[in-house]
Order: structure tokens, then C-alpha cells, then sequence
């Protein structure tokens, strides 16, 4: 069965960070595409962050520059490291897996506070 579950989300201030995980079971973890996008109330899911399995890297404009993407594939493992969080960063972040087939995480919330 494959699982990516997110976790490290959480209530952060503005100008904050935060650092999500997302961790991958079930699957060849290492070929595959990587990424995080987000979804905000009321609007349509957009990618953040992607990452290859030869680690280039790919950012949304609105995060260039705040966001770092990596991953860890001994862990099976795929961050997300957000500095100089601004509210408009408020949403549910979720992870994907590209192979073979598309996997999602279930997401974890982010809420930035002004």
C-alpha cells in the first residue's frame, strides 16, 4: 500500500519558519519526481516545490527565494524548509509522488498569522 504522509505544518507567525516532511512507503522511492503544492480556501491547488531524483530543483514564483526543496532517499524521505512565511503562504500543503503512477499525500495545514 503506499503512504506519503506530511507532517510539520502547524499556526507560525509572519516572517516565521517552518520545515514539512513528507514521507513515502510502498513505492521506489528514489526514480521518482517529488514535489509540494498547496491548495488555499477557495482556490485551485498549485504547485510549490519539485525536486528530481537527481536532486534539480523547480519553485512557484511566489516562493523563490523562501522555499527549499530536498529529499533524503535513504529515508524515503521529502522536505519542504519555508523561511519569511507571509500570509498569503495559509493553505494545505500536500505532497506528490510522479512515477510510474501520481500519489498524494493527504496534506498538512499551514496557517500564517499576521
Amino acid at each position: 500500500q503506499v503512504q506519503l504522509v506530511e507532517s510539520g505544518g502547524g499556526l507560525v507567525q509572519v516572517g516565521g519558519s517552518l520545515r514539512l516532511s513528507c514521507a513515502a512507503s510502498g513505492i521506489i522511492f528514489s526514480p521518482n519526481i517529488m514535489g509540494w503544492y498547496r491548495q488555499a480556501p477557495g482556490k485551485q491547488r498549485e504547485m510549490v516545490a519539485t525536486i528530481t531524483n537527481s536532486g534539480t530543483t523547480n519553485y512557484g514564483d511566489s516562493v523563490k527565494g523562501r522555499f527549499t526543496i530536498s529529499r533524503d532517499n535513504a529515508k524515503n524521505t521529502v522536505y519542504l524548509q519555508m523561511n519569511s512565511l507571509k500570509p498569503e503562504d495559509t493553505a494545505v500543503y500536500y505532497c506528490r509522488s510522479t512515477g510510474r503512477y501520481i500519489y498524494w499525500g493527504r496534506g498538512t495545514q499551514v496557517t500564517v498569522s499576521s
